[in-house]
């Protein structure tokens, strides 16, 4: 391999001739080994649209030349496009600042910038850095690629999942089948009830998230190095603010307090907070649908589910419920990751959060790992459950729950006697009900109706 000589206040470095990073890039490299982990890509991305603003911001206060301005941005926007990925080597577990990430950022750009213009142009802290410090950037390059992550990648898989329950409620009006508590049966639920009840969850999720999105758009940009501002000129933050939401089209603003946004990660904490109820949901609702398709044959069997890939390596014609599987164990994944966003947050010592990459990584991994673990078990699952009615029905009036149609007229003891008697003898509701003298099996069949008991509330069905 051939090698360059980069130098920074340290002294000289070897460095792979073919790339753009420079000496505190390569220390970082080589003085960190710890894991696989790289840096988020939505990290660099948001990397390269933060340095793109600043020196849009810079040139706009008068702190910048146009014609250095002209290469950081094109320099910049190779960076955003993703052309310059493999300059970006440095591992997550690095000093917690960032520093080393956000000067990677910063000779690549400048090394990129100085071959785009075919001189030695730009310096990475000088002109890169410029009214800027790794402990105000790198926060805000968090915040934006947390944004931006949630905004296009997240929100649209909920969307699109969303819109498939409410097909499938659609399709599954009036198919009534046994609702269940505490996993024993309970009264009467029509299916599209049920699957109503996983959409909403996933609504309810969304605006949970996008409301802690609020705090998220508040950036810590100006407040350079402890939250003073110093080495800025007055307003950058703001002005690169207004620059980011140009580049992005997102709503993004200065932070009101720096010193809150340099040592305080809670607004990360917040978030991750909404993505974990997410998590939960998505359990709940791949929970329920694999111990709906249970079976074929000695379970539940109350909905069909794609057959994507055999299920067994020793049980021919075994099928499982492998998206649901998956999904449930994105769902731990993201709560494991919870408690790593909220410790790493909880070490914030005087004026630094020091722990900022380790909260990244998990957040980022969160919403990366729930965007595709929805987007496949949508559709490789959910667009492809069907009712099976036959069981839903046989389960129904197989239940005996359905004498809580009975408590109003013959009163809920006696409904109880019923219930049992039938258990026990094995006999239906309608001939232990008669039996026990309770009412007459004319007036048995005038009352009890187990379709009507999921909507209680129909005119149609308060008559007799």
């Amino acid at each position: 391999m051939e090698y360059r000589i980069e130098k920074d206040t340290m002294g000289e470095m070897k460095v792979p001739a073919d790339k753009y990073w420079g000496a505190q890039t390569e220390r970082s490299f080589e003085n960190f080994k710890i894991g696989t982990e790289t840096m988020p890509g939505e990290i660099i991305h948001a990397f390269g649209i933060l340095k793109k603003a600043a020196a849009i911001a810079n040139y706009n206060m008068g702190n910048l030349s146009e014609e250095k301005m002209k290469y950081i941005c094109l320099a910049c926007d190779e960076v955003i496009e993703g052309k310059l990925n493999d300059n970006f080597p440095l591992v997550v577990w690095q000093t917690g600042s960032g520093t080393q990430s956000n000067m990677n950022a910063n000779e690549v750009i400048a090394n990129r910038g100085n071959e785009l213009c075919g001189k030695k142009l730009l310096h990475p802290n000088d002109d890169i850095n410029k009214s800027q410090s790794s402990n105000d950037t790198f926060p805000t390059a968090m915040h934006v690629a947390a944004v931006l992550a949630i905004t296009h990648r997240l929100f649209p898989a909920m969307d699109v999942l969303i819109e498939t329950f409410k097909r499938l409620e659609k399709e599954n009006e009036g198919v009534i089948k046994s609702g269940r508590t505490h996993l024993q049966d309970a009264v009467p639920i029509a299916f599209s009830q049920e699957i109503s009840g996983w959409r909403n969850m996933i609504e309810r999720n969304k605006v949970h998230i996008a409301l802690a999105m609020t705090g998220l758009s508040q950036l810590a940009i100006g407040g350079t190095a402890v939250g003073t501002g110093l080495n800025a000129p007055e307003g950058f933050g703001k002005e690169t603010a207004n620059q980011i939401s140009i580049l992005t089209g997102g709503n993004f603003t200065d932070a009101e307090n720096k010193f809150h946004e340099l040592s305080s990660k809670d607004e990360l904490v917040f978030a991750h907070g909404a993505l974990k109820a997410l998590a939960a949901n998505l359990m709940k609702i791949a929970n329920d649908v694999r111990w709906l398709a249970s079976g074929p044959r000695d379970g539940l069997g109350e909905i069909r589910i794609p057959e994507n890939e055999p299920g067994s390596s020793i049980m021919p014609g075994k099928v499982n419920p492998t998206q649901c599987e998956a999904l449930t164990m994105v769902a731990v994944q993201v709560i494991g990751n919870d408690v790593a966003v909220g410790m790493g947050a909880s070490q914030g010592n005087f004026q630094l959060n020091v722990f900022m990459p380790v909260i990244i990584y998990n957040f980022l991994q969160s919403v990366r790992l729930l965007a595709d673990g929805i987007t496949s078990f949508e559709k490789n699952c959910v667009r492809g459950i069907k009712a099976n009615k036959e069981k839903m029905k046989h389960n129904l009036y197989n239940s005996l729950m359905l004498v809580t149609a009975l408590n109003p007229y013959i009163g809920y003891e006696n409904a109880a006697k019923t219930a049992k008697l039938a258990y026990k003898e094995n006999i239906s509701l309608k001939e232990a009900c008669v039996s026990l003298g309770f009412l007459t099996p004319e007036r048995f069949d005038e009352v009890f109706h187990p379709e009507e008991m999921a909507y209680p509330h129909r005119k149609e069905h308060k008559e007799g």
